[in-house]
């Protein structure tokens, strides 16, 4: 029977270990480390397993498996505060408390469980024994004072609880589970670093190895340039975190559209935004030209809500001028060996960014080249040929019409 276990261990944690050597898939691994414990005679009825993530928005991702049922993932924003199930949960006592385990019998009528909701909970559904354990990625005192690691509970409902051989087997598993999860954690941080400050698009291209200076690519695509209006007075104005709070404001109002309609922001130059919205297929020029116009109109439509909310406590409304243009752009790596930037470059670029500059002199806020106008049947508002600064021949400009 004993050899029976060691092997069926052994072929869990080489299974374990295997899966850190390929692409990581954090859900994947921990369900097949709980499924194969279970089918090794290991009596876990529960495990849950939590980790901290780098990402502007999510602060922690943890995974939630019972035996018999479908897994749960759920994604715990970054806050200033915990929430109030993780600050009664404990795990939060394991991680604050200087340990690496933390071992309770919930068949004890008199236990320490009756200060967790959640161990009184697990108790009321049958389970007899709560196992936590923290894994550190890296040198312990270094890793906890970072909270790097992973922490893991894992539960049985058998009579008496987890047996000294369980609890042996839990902690030689979770050690090849840790080299995992950490593996994924560093990928998933390498791609969410990337995708916070390069995009989407582009921390792929650098995670696949496009890296060099020089590496790039011809892409055709609708242009979006948009700026600020009015942001020298308000900086000098305004105390700098107060600027910096109203200018995510106004990131929020514009980039936030492109992203939600699916465009890919390149960068914040200043207050300004540049992005596109790619022409991919038959048709790509007009379905890029028409979420490109729907994401302006949102964010003309969050610029009114913002206003409406700074109004109210006597702020100074805001505005920005927004230019779409459609073009070639090469979409790729400039810059110094030691310092590149992944943007895009071009003289359809170079014309969004002179036609945004009109927004001003012709008095609107949206204003397009002849080439999108071309792309979109509505009623254009003409507002006659304009010259460009370095642009050879002028360009006639349009104004949507009225948002209904």
């Amino acid at each position: 029977m004993a050899a029976d276990r060691e092997a069926a261990l052994r072929e869990i944690t080489d299974w374990a270990v295997s899966q850190a050597l390929c692409e990581v898939d954090m859900e994947r691994l921990f369900v097949g480390v709980c499924d194969r414990l279970s089918e090794a005679g290991i009596p876990v009825r529960r495990a849950h397993l939590a980790v901290r993530t780098l990402h502007p928005l999510v602060g922690a991702i943890s995974y939630r498996w019972w035996r018999g049922q479908a897994p749960e993932q759920t994604s715990h924003r970054r806050t200033q505060e915990s929430s109030p199930d993780w600050e009664q949960s404990p795990l939060k006592r394991l991680e604050d408390s200087g340990d690496t385990e933390l071992n309770m019998s919930l068949e004890d009528e008199t236990g320490e469980w009756r200060d967790y909701p959640l161990l009184v909970d697990l108790r009321n559904r049958g389970i007899t024994n709560y196992f936590g354990r923290l894994s550190f990625f890296g040198d312990q005192s270094q890793a906890r004072r970072d909270r790097d690691g992973m922490l893991v509970s894992w539960s049985t409902d058998r009579p008496g609880g987890f047996s000294d051989d369980d609890l042996a087997a839990l902690r030689r598993v979770q050690d090849r589970l840790a080299v995992g999860v950490k593996m994924a954690k560093r990928e998933q941080t390498a791609l969410n670093v990337l995708t916070a400050y390069l995009g989407a698009d582009a921390g792929r291209r650098v995670l696949e190895g496009q890296i060099q200076r020089g590496d790039g690519e011809l892409l055709h695509a609708v242009i979006w340039y948009s700026d600020l209006r009015g942001s020298t007075p308000l900086a000098d104005r305004l105390p700098g975190p107060k600027f910096l709070e109203l200018l995510n404001g106004y990131f929020e109002c514009t980039a936030g559209a492109v992203l939600d309609h699916g465009g890919e922001v390149l960068r914040f130059i200043g207050d300004a935004v540049l992005a596109i919205f790619q022409v991919e297929g038959p048709g790509g020029d007009q379905r890029a030209a028409r979420t490109a116009m729907a994401a302006a109109q949102d964010a003309e439509r969050r610029l009114e809500g913002l206003n409406d909310s700074r109004v109210a406590q006597g702020e100074q409304p805001l505005d920005f001028g927004l230019a779409l243009h459609v073009g070639e752009v090469l979409f790729g790596n400039v810059g110094v060996p030691e310092r590149i930037d992944f943007t895009a470059v071009g003289p359809a670029v170079n014309e969004a960014v002179r036609l945004e500059g009109l927004t001003k002199t012709l008095d609107r806020r949206i204003v397009v080249s002849n080439a999108f106008s071309r792309l979109m049947p509505l009623d254009w508002e003409p507002l006659g040929e304009t010259a460009l600064r370095g642009v050879e021949t002028g360009r006639r400009v349009y104004a949507p019409p009225p948002a209904e």
